[in-house]
């Protein structure tokens, strides 16, 4: 029974990768939405907010969780995406809204023991009261955000899939490298929205 679980959740990993790929986003009415700024606990027990980056023209946002099989593809990318745009003024936070009360693995010692394990160089917080998933309108995880810096408000230009490839990194082609370069540069992000899929975030009804 154990093994047909796992070859069940294999199969679906394996259809999720190839639909990512092949899919087409459908218009979320996002791009352009003024963020607001917030707050949230790092797993060094430090406060990240969005108002105390101030050297920072737009930043990355990761919502991602501990037990997804489809977000774990993405550890080491995201180091690399962070390493890439941290020094060019564009860092990237990961953000766990997954509701700790239905999966313990997603409490805050399991953040912290994941991000040791897997050598996190990223901000990874947690969203406790699942708030800031909201105002993202975060459906799953890992889903990827850009948002960026205009007169002191920072507005969503990005919303959809990491890359094309969770499967193998090194045929991906990057939307969010592909989405920062071209706001660096000035210029409007030409595929704003992408199809992205994974682990669903399930939002407590009395919130």
């Amino acid at each position: 029974m154990l093994l047909k679980s796992k070859t069940i959740q294999l199969l679906l990993l394996t259809i999720v990768v190839i639909g990512s790929s092949t899919l087409q986003a459908q218009p979320s009415g996002l791009i352009g939405k003024k963020i607001q700024p917030f707050s949230l606990k790092n797993i060094d027990q430090s406060i990240i907010s969005l108002n105390s980056l101030k050297e920072t023209k737009g930043c990355i946002v990761i919502f991602t969780c501990n037990h997804c099989p489809f977000a774990k593809l993405y550890s080491k990318r995201l180091n690399e995406l962070n390493k890439k745009y941290r020094r060019k003024g564009v860092p990237l936070m990961a953000i766990n809204s997954m509701d700790s009360l239905i999966y313990k693995e997603e409490s805050f010692s399991f953040m912290q023991k994941k991000a040791i394990a897997e050598n996190y160089k990223f901000y990874y917080l947690q969203d406790g009261t699942q708030e800031v998933g909201k105002l993202f309108s975060a459906k799953h995880t890992p889903q990827a955000f850009v948002i960026w810096k205009e007169k002191e408000n920072w507005i969503l230009k990005y919303a959809g899939a990491i890359d094309d490839n969770g499967e193998n990194p090194s045929k991906a082609k990057s939307y969010i490298a592909s989405a920062v370069d071209e706001l660096l540069a000035g210029k409007s992000v030409s595929k704003s929205e992408t199809a992205s899929f994974g682990c669903r975030i399930f939002y407590r009804k009395n919130q």
